[in-house]
């Protein structure tokens, strides 16, 4: 299964929709602060992602950021984090559906 990691940040302009965006993505990821998630999604998951995302923001308002990091087996995310905690790449986990 080739897994990639993203990092999902977005600018969500309505409260409303903000929560539901947040919501979304705390089934796919790894809240990482306000308005910022890490995941490890394979390219089906991606795709329902990105499609429910298209389905909840308004494209006049909002913004959407996907950043693909590469491939989960290929890449060390090196990243430096000051302050409350630390920073750790997501792990693979069992997915409840």
């Amino acid at each position: 299964m080739d897994e990639r990691i993203y990092i999902i940040t977005y600018d969500i302009a309505c409260p409303k929709r903000w929560r539901a965006v947040f919501k979304l993505m705390e089934g796919y990821g790894e809240w990482l602060q306000l308005s910022v998630f890490q995941c490890r999604l394979t390219r089906q998951r991606h795709a329902d992602l990105v499609a429910t995302l298209d389905e909840i923001i308004h494209h006049k308002e909002d913004h959407v950021l996907l950043m693909d990091l590469g491939l989960v087996t290929a890449v060390t995310p090196k990243v430096v984090s000051l302050g409350k905690s630390g920073f750790e790449p997501v792990q693979r986990e069992p997915i409840v559906v």
